[in-house]
């Protein structure tokens, strides 16, 4: 059967892939986890992306059923940089080598590029482009969410055909060059981008404030409890909410979703009794019992 070939029975190397092709298929990648499962899981996506380059290197019906059968294997990538593997995969393909090690480099390829994404993406690209552009929606301008969807959807498509074009060229020494240095670039781009999530909560996590104030017996000015810790601390609020998701994820294992779920309870109920500024003013009343000097 197909699916227990170890080399292909037309050995002679297919002609270069035209442009037309490695353009389909960059395109195509974008749907790479859309039929994501927990067995094997990007697989599906993986080979229905390939797929046009696979149909153009093997002209024998045989050898892309075993082609197309090895392609099936896990396959779980980060889905920015999949263009990466594809390239060398397809020249692999194209020079017709024994499928033992295609399968072998696949892997091999594969696994660098899942903290490499998150960290020039997810920690880095996204952050920053959303401290850009959430001040324009949150003002109500619509350039907002436009200008974030083409930053971030234009450097991930330019990422996609530059890593095609660029990984298959250079067949498996991509590999090699990718990986490097991939350990250093993987930290620098990780410290980055805690960096700018750090800067984002001082930035955004300021617009939580207390709106709690006390009278003061013999003064006519009350006091205002957001006003001291200012003076102790600026953002101490945003701080202290922050060092509290840490707290529960580190001690509790608690995971982001019940982090948010936490946040979400104390904005709501801070709302509604009026901690929170912006809150219901009528429970300041309630609290402004007298201080004696």
């Amino acid at each position: 059967m197909a699916s227990n070939m170890t080399t292909y029975k037309d050995l002679t190397p297919a002609p270069q892939l035209d442009k037309k092709t490695l353009n389909k298929m960059v395109w195509m990648s974008c749907q790479l986890q859309a039929s994501f499962n927990y067995e094997r899981m990007q697989a599906c996506g993986w080979l229905w992306s390939i797929l046009p380059g696979l149909k153009k290197i093997h002209t024998n019906k045989e050898d892309l059923a075993a082609s197309m059968s090895h392609n099936l294997d896990f396959f779980n990538t980060h889905p920015f940089l999949v263009t990466f593997v594809m390239g060398i995969v397809l020249s692999m393909e194209q020079q017709k080598t024994d499928i033992s090690t295609i399968r072998a480099v696949r892997v091999a390829a594969m696994g660098p590029l899942g903290g490499i994404g998150d960290s020039l993406f997810w920690f880095t690209l996204v952050p920053i482009t959303a401290g850009i552009c959430a001040p324009m929606a949150i003002e109500g301008n619509i350039a907002g969410p436009i200008l974030f969807f083409i930053i971030t959807f234009g450097v991930e498509m330019a990422l996609r055909y530059w890593l095609m074009y660029w990984s298959y060229s250079l067949g498996t020494s991509a590999i090699g060059a990718l990986t490097k240095n991939a350990k250093e670039f993987t930290r620098a781009a990780s410290i980055l981008g805690v960096f700018i999530v750090g800067a984002l909560i001082s930035n955004f996590g300021g617009g939580t404030k207390l709106a709690m104030e006390f009278a003061i017996k013999g003064t006519t000015e009350p006091l205002n409890i957001q006003a001291k810790l200012d003076t102790i601390l600026p953002t101490m609020i945003p701080f202290a909410l922050t060092m509290l998701c840490f707290w529960l994820i580190k001690k509790k294992n608690f995971t982001p979703v019940k982090c948010i779920l936490v946040l979400l309870a104390i904005g709501i109920v801070g709302a509604a009794i009026g901690v929170w500024d912006g809150g219901n003013t009528a429970y300041n009343a309630l609290i402004s019992v007298p201080w004696h000097s």
